[in-house]
């Protein structure tokens, strides 16, 4: 009997062992195309899952700008390189357009084109994706950040405001909001990042050019009227906090201004740059003559990670 038990519970202790060295073994970095049904439409998002452990992972959505898709913004702004080195799972959703994988927009509330014209519920796509995600992927349901760059800035804003619950915080990229309303759930972390001399998405807002081939011009919110919209609804301090900033080779600047004393401890926060043009900041050159200088002052992927881990959202 005691001989039986002993070799039961040798077993147990080799069974568990292994259970741990499974859950623990290293994995290879992984790059799918997820696609989902939502609102009667195939959508797609392209997925980047860093090498390691098998372990529940943060999240950082990445959404590509008007007129893009996100094949194009996922090799632009190298996000890729920026979840290995700190082991988040990126996603580049893809937006609807005209033409398959071509021209694609978002419905980020005022704008942008078809996608707000006809209505897209593109929250509701994104929150089918991180379902979908977590089917396939361990994820920190409560570490989900959003970003993207100027339409696709605007489309992480409407998400942070209409799913707060469900995003810990998020970095607009050279896009204020395109939202009449915001009053989140809960308190949102916001760190916005915009050049004022963008050519594109005005700093201090008005209508912005055409796009190219056409007579489609966005009228855009000006960038610090936005923020006072998230100030306001984050009950912080009118009052910010100003370094004295970062002046590059090239004369490009960065200025960081703080508004913090928000409610439950969040923050929102200014990269003001100069210099540079409508731009992912630490990106290398794109279409510079419809897009402006490219900048190097500094990397908007290091800094908005350096902000988002700082936060959790409270999941339902």
């Amino acid at each position: 009997m005691f001989g039986l038990v002993g070799n039961l519970g040798q077993a147990a202790r080799l069974i568990a062992g292994l259970l741990l060295l499974t859950a623990a073994a290293p994995t290879a970095a992984a790059d799918f195309t997820l696609t989902v049904q939502h609102d009667g439409l195939a959508r797609t998002a392209l997925v980047h899952v860093p090498a390691g452990a098998g372990a529940a992972r943060p999240v950082v959505i990445n959404f590509h700008g008007g007129g893009g898709n996100a094949d194009s913004h996922r090799r632009w702004t190298r996000m890729d390189a920026a979840a290995d080195r700190h082991g988040f799972v990126a996603v580049y959703p893809n937006g609807t357009g005209p033409i398959a994988g071509k021209l694609l927009v978002w419905n980020a509330g005022t704008c942008c084109g078809r996608a707000s014209a006809q209505g897209v519920d593109d929250v509701g796509f994104v929150l089918r994706v991180l379902d979908a995600l977590a089917e396939r992927v361990p994820i920190e349901r409560r570490r989900v950040y959003a970003t993207g760059l100027s339409n696709g800035s605007m489309m992480a804003q409407r998400l942070a405001a209409d799913a707060a619950d469900r995003i810990a915080a998020v970095a607009p990229v050279a896009g204020a909001m395109a939202l009449t309303r915001v009053a989140p759930a809960r308190a949102m972390p916001v760190i916005h990042f915009h050049s004022v001399d963008d050519p594109r998405a005005l700093y201090a807002g008005g209508l912005g050019p055409p796009f190219p081939g056409t007579n489609t011009r966005v009228m855009h919110m000006a960038v610090e009227e936005s923020l006072k919209r998230w100030i306001a609804a984050d009950g912080c301090s009118a009052e910010p906090q100003t370094s004295s900033g970062i002046v590059d080779a090239a004369g490009h600047s960065a200025t960081h201004i703080v508004w913090g004393t928000c409610r439950d401890g969040v923050e929102v926060v200014l990269w003001r740059l100069t210099g540079a043009g409508h731009v992912w900041p630490g990106a290398d050159s794109y279409l510079p003559r419809l897009l402006g200088p490219p900048t190097k002052v500094l990397d908007a992927n290091e800094e908005m990670w350096r902000f988002f881990e700082r936060f959790t959202a409270a999941i339902r």
